[in-house]
């Protein structure tokens, strides 16, 4: 990832209704939503949801998929770790350790198998 898609990643996100229609999206991984479903949960209205999905889509953020005369919405994960990537490539100069705190926060989203129940 380059600083341009990095920074069109987080534009997309800098807004309230594109930030929560992501987060939606990423709590229904890995079924995903139908656009009119979307707007019906964050209460806005069709075409400003579209353009919403627009915009998040443009940065690589959602997928789209047509099902019947659905577009069902998903969130891109591969994007997400990228970015998350992007952020911490360089982590601490070269001191691992210092970013411990950060790798365990995100350690609830992905157990290992060692954490996982026996």
């Amino acid at each position: 990832m380059d600083n341009t898609t990095a920074i069109e990643a987080f534009a997309a996100l800098s807004q309230a209704t594109r930030l929560e229609t992501f987060r939606l999206l990423v709590r229904h991984e890995p079924a995903g939503l139908p656009a009119g479903e979307i707007a019906r949960l964050l209460d806005v209205p069709h075409n400003t949801m579209s353009t919403h999905l627009g915009v998040l889509a443009r940065a690589g953020l959602v997928v789209s998929q047509r099902h019947s005369r659905s577009v069902i919405y998903r969130a891109n994960l591969e994007r997400v770790r990228e970015t998350v990537n992007f952020l911490v490539r360089d982590c601490c100069a070269g001191h691992p350790d210092l970013c411990e705190p950060l790798l365990q926060d995100l350690r609830p989203c992905n157990p290992s198998t060692e954490d996982a129940p026996s």
